[in-house]
């Protein structure tokens, strides 16, 4: 699946629950995406704490709420990631690390 695509399929998701309604106890804005992609990449960490190894299954459920969130931050600010992902790997391979 495409990126494109997979951002159209959390949009519809997101749609569906009715999250995008200006009465919802949900409201779908920039700094409410933030957070919540910074509270689902503190669950990512969370695997780590105390141990080594996580659970490959739960990390991936983890990963994947993180990317819901990267996706609909995206399509509600109307930002293209596929070129900014390219943009930024462009200007990583001019970097001095």
């Amino acid at each position: 699946m495409e990126l494109k695509e997979l951002q159209q399929q959390v949009t519809e998701f997101v749609r569906d629950k009715g999250w995008y309604k200006a009465d919802s106890a949900r409201p779908q804005v920039p700094r409410n995406l933030a957070i919540s992609l910074c509270l689902e990449a503190a669950e990512v960490l969370e695997h780590f704490q105390w141990q080594e190894e996580c659970d490959r299954e739960e990390m991936a459920l983890e990963l994947a709420d993180v990317l819901h969130y990267v996706l609909q931050l995206a399509d509600v600010l109307d930002i293209d990631l596929e070129q900014a992902v390219m943009t930024k790997l462009a200007q990583n391979r001019e970097r001095r690390w």
